[in-house]
């Protein structure tokens, strides 16, 4: 299926549409990521959104733009959490009839809160895939409009009013790090970042335990692997077509790291910027400690992406924090030990 990809025209569309129901983010710069990457880095805060993460934008945006027939008759998603959020508080904002389908083990931060905004949950599956397709059934079944969560050109303009925001707050940035599940949110970068200055650089990052985006981008085609990632907001086994058309033509560099990688950038993000900070919204931190020598002396944004996190995922980021510091506090104590008689 062929696509209109969006433009800068169209992401500014969008920011007219939301910017009555969607604050921009704050922008913030903290001395100890600066030190950590060695560089001058922002962190763009999507977890300041009112449900915790990027994708609303998108949502108001393709909400607000339903057919009369499309909200009488509601719509359907599939989401590990934070696109049905999305979904769900902009289809209450609009008076639409939204359902969400998750994993089984979903996040129960962001299933507690689709329950709160009003859409109906249905549990399916063991990730996000396997719930996707009986979404894509149920729409089908009941008519429902279903709003893929990266095939849909309104969503992508939506998002890219993050990095609108970045742009002309901080026009000088050189790089922009966007973690990449299922692509819309880095998509989006590349349109705005490229239209309003193709030197910026935008990088994806991938956790390497489900690395079918970062493989379909290097072979210029939709791949499918495993996912064994503990970050949702990263999880799924297959790309989308309509952000990696745009990827494959405007996305600088793709890393991947590891979901070690990942946790460890979760807890240092949670320390420096004293926000809650989800696996996906650390991602781009793994990736510029990965690329902390190319990215020496620039100017560097960060986007988290979200901060919807639970108690016991983020119990296991600070704990495995805790235990590579007291492991690094030990290792002089053995170095300085002295030799046996």
């Amino acid at each position: 299926m062929q696509w209109q990809v969006p433009t800068l025209a169209d992401v500014l569309d969008a920011r007219r549409r939301i910017s009555p129901h969607l604050r921009p983010t704050p922008l913030y710069s903290y001395a100890g990521l600066n030190e950590l990457v060695g560089a001058e880095v922002v962190v763009k805060h999507e977890n300041h959104q009112p449900v915790g993460a990027f994708k609303v934008r998108g949502g108001v945006n393709l909400i607000s733009q339903l057919s009369t027939e499309e909200r009488e008759l509601g719509v359907i998603a599939a989401s590990t959490g934070n696109h049905g959020q999305s979904i769900a508080y902009a289809a209450r904002l609009f008076g639409v009839a939204a359902t969400i389908c998750v994993p089984e083990q979903a996040n129960p931060v962001k299933v507690a809160s689709i329950r709160g905004l009003g859409a109906e949950l249905v549990f399916h599956g063991r990730d996000f895939d396997d719930a996707r397709e009986h979404c894509e059934q149920l729409g089908h079944e009941h008519g429902y409009r279903y709003v893929h969560s990266g095939n849909e050109p309104l969503l992508i303009a939506g998002v890219a009013t993050q990095t609108l925001e970045i742009l002309e707050e901080q026009p000088q940035t050189e790089v922009i790090v966007v973690p990449v599940g299922g692509g819309s949110g880095a998509a989006g970068a590349c349109i705005v970042a490229k239209a309003l200055n193709p030197a910026v650089r935008v990088i994806g990052v991938q956790s390497q335990a489900a690395p079918a985006a970062h493989r379909s981008w290097q072979a210029r085609r939709l791949v499918e692997d495993r996912m064994e990632t503990f970050a949702e907001g990263l999880a799924t086994r297959t790309a989308f077509e309509l952000p990696q058309q745009i990827l494959w033509q405007r996305l600088d560099d793709f890393v991947l790291v590891s979901d070690d990688e990942i946790r460890a950038a979760q807890a240092l993000m949670i320390e420096a910027t004293r926000n809650l900070v989800e696996a996906a919204g650390a991602a781009p931190l793994a990736a510029a400690l990965h690329l902390r020598e190319q990215l020496a002396g620039k100017r560097v944004a960060l986007i988290l992406s979200g901060g919807n996190a639970s108690r016991q995922q983020l119990l296991e980021a600070l704990a495995g924090d805790q235990a590579m510091a007291t492991e690094a506090d030990r290792e002089p104590h053995r170095e300085t030990l002295p030799a046996s008689p």
